[in-house]
């Protein structure tokens, strides 16, 4: 993707060009990079790296550009430029929706996702309502923010799941106090589950298979 929408784009969100930065003023301000190149700087990143992640979850921004928020070099970094290896993970929920909707930390990818996948492999007419502006198949899960793709520089920031079952264990453990079995020494070769960092605050993805940690990007 060109990266001049992408500049304008940042100036539209209160974002202060480089040119016009005064260090002595705003010391502390976040600096924003765009493909390597610095364009400016924002005060409040955190809101912004909420804004913009959410307009590429919901398509607005092409679903290749990377963003990547270093809060310990207060950098903010967006990538655009070709030749980035990139590989597909699941999201998961960052907050609490609306009431009937899946709590914060269960996975954005929900069983009408699946049913309606299902229903287009087996050659099913959609039902009313489910050909609107959503796209079948692949394409769709991506437009409906259920799965990212990451670059390497992107992942260095992401907390990613091993598996579904994990995340449900995980979230079990910080809401109800759930023990996992301890590993039986008489069941040697029973799959050993990962181990919970119980420092970890929140996961932001989870993969899709495990095996696809070893893919070229790993």
């Amino acid at each position: 993707s060109p990266a001049d929408p992408l500049v304008d784009f940042m100036i539209n969100r209160g974002m202060e060009v480089i040119e016009e930065y005064e260090p002595l003023r705003f010391p502390h301000a976040t600096k924003i990079f765009i493909n390597g190149s610095w364009v400016g700087v924002h005060q409040d990143p955190k809101h912004l790296v909420s804004q913009v992640l959410d307009l590429r979850r919901k398509s607005y921004l092409n679903y290749e550009v990377s963003l990547v928020r270093d809060i310990r070099d207060r950098e903010f970094k967006i990538f655009s430029d070709a030749g980035r290896v990139m590989r597909p993970v699941f999201t998961v929920r960052q907050e609490d929706g609306q009431i009937g909707e899946p709590p914060k930390g269960t996975l954005v990818l929900t069983k009408e996702h699946v049913n309606q996948l299902a229903r287009e492999q087996a050659g099913e007419p959609l039902e009313a309502g489910e050909d609107g502006d959503t796209k079948p198949g692949w394409e769709g899960l991506v437009s409906a923010g259920a799965v990212e793709y990451l670059d390497a520089e992107e992942e260095e920031t992401a907390m990613i799941c091993m598996t579904p079952d994990d995340l449900e264990i995980y979230r079990a453990q910080k809401t109800d106090g759930y023990e996992p079995p301890a590993f039986d020494p008489a069941e040697p070769n029973k799959r050993v589950r990962t181990r919970i960092n119980a420092s970890t605050h929140i996961y932001t993805h989870c993969e899709i298979h495990p095996s696809m940690i070893l893919g070229i990007c790993a």
